[in-house]
């Protein structure tokens, strides 16, 4: 397959994942639901265009390791701090199995579409051809 394809598919797992993770944090008490959660929308708009119209391109591919930065860093301030941390009892309660492995797979995929980016800017030409 296309690494291009590949990171495609990943970036829009990543802002499905990252859009059931948000709402998840507002059902949880973690985030206050309102106005202020509203920003992700531009956000993930912002991603989803750079995926589905600049793939190939150099702003693609730099919107798309942004995006894939910030979905590996949502596991590891989880993990650290507010939701899974060692004085949480997430596990134990209705739907924390569906929180901890959207956790997880944002993680596995945000590395993935990292590297894949990487890939994709280290292989376009350095120069613009006149």
């Amino acid at each position: 397959m296309k690494q291009s394809v590949m990171l495609t598919i990943a970036s829009l797992l990543s802002v499905l994942l990252l859009t059931f993770h948000l709402a998840d944090d507002i059902v949880r008490g973690f985030e206050k639901g309102g106005l202020s959660n509203l920003a992700a929308v531009p956000i993930a708009v912002v991603w989803l265009y750079a995926a589905l119209v600049l793939a190939e391109r150099r702003s693609g591919y730099v919107i798309m390791l942004l995006g894939s930065l910030f979905s590996l860093v949502v596991p590891v301030i989880h993990m650290k701090g507010k939701g899974v941390g060692v004085a949480s009892s997430i596990a134990n309660s209705s739907g924390g199995f569906f929180f901890v492995w959207t956790l997880l797979a944002l993680g596995v995929i945000g590395l993935f579409s990292i590297i894949l980016s990487v890939r994709g800017l280290w292989s376009l030409p350095w120069r613009r051809p006149r």
